[in-house]
């Protein structure tokens, strides 16, 4: 058993349930976050009249699965980042799960 966990930005969230699904993994828990994003620079000149930090609305979207769904779910991820090329890809891992409970 794994965990496999996805972070990802709520605008792609319809994407990442059909990535779910095709990788097998029917259910699955999904949580708010808000991430933040530090975009300090050497040049503080450069963000003289920035107001901030930058704020988003994310996800994370997770499911404890098979090793085989959590291996394919970390593949559709990387095909997708790799066709869709925005400064915020989205994120997977896979935590390996050594004891639970039945």
């Amino acid at each position: 058993m794994k965990l496999f966990i996805v972070a990802c930005l709520k605008e792609y969230q319809d994407e990442v349930h059909q990535i779910f699904k095709q990788a097998k993994i029917n259910v699955f828990s999904v949580t708010d976050v808000i991430g933040f994003k530090d975009n300090q620079t050497p040049n503080l000149l450069e963000d003289w009249f920035a107001s901030g930090d930058e704020k988003f609305d994310s996800l994370f979207i997770f499911s404890f699965t098979a090793g085989e769904n959590a291996e394919h779910g970390l593949e559709l991820i990387t095909n997708y980042n790799a066709k869709n090329k925005t400064g915020f890809p989205v994120r997977a891992f896979i935590v390996p799960v050594e004891k639970s409970t039945t």
